[in-house]
């Protein structure tokens, strides 16, 4: 079993030495996503609603580049500058992967890469 490369223009290049995705088999392991413009590389400012957006775009970009959905997501891990955003996080959240609830974890840290508001990343399941 090899370890392949996931890499799509529909989601932000990475920033960093390291990649949008690795796919090992039949899972599909993402990194972060933070709400950046794919087309730009801009940042998307404002609220948590709006960046939150940004972020489930990418997230699901790289899923769809790496053979996976919403439906084959087993567990994200949230990261949110402000427990405070929570809810409205929350809210953004199940509009993309609410039908399908994977496991997640969701915790405050002190701080993000570019001070971004939320960052997504995520385990998924491919059918081989």
């Amino acid at each position: 079993m090899s370890k392949t490369i996931i890499h799509t223009p529909q989601a932000p290049a990475a920033i960093g030495p390291y990649v949008q995705a690795t796919r090992l088999g039949d899972l599909v392991f993402t990194s972060g996503q933070i709400p950046l413009d794919p087309a730009t590389m801009a940042l998307v400012t404002g609220s948590i609603e709006v960046q939150a957006e940004q972020v489930m775009k990418n997230l699901l970009a790289v899923l769809e580049a790496a053979g996976a959905t919403a439906t084959t997501v087993v567990k994200t891990t949230c990261f949110l500058k402000n427990m405070e955003d929570f809810t409205a996080f929350n809210a953004v959240y199940a509009k993309y992967l609410g039908e399908s609830a994977p496991a997640r974890s969701c915790v405050e840290v002190a701080r993000l890469p570019k001070d971004v508001l939320v960052e997504v990343e995520a385990i998924a399941h491919v059918a081989v």
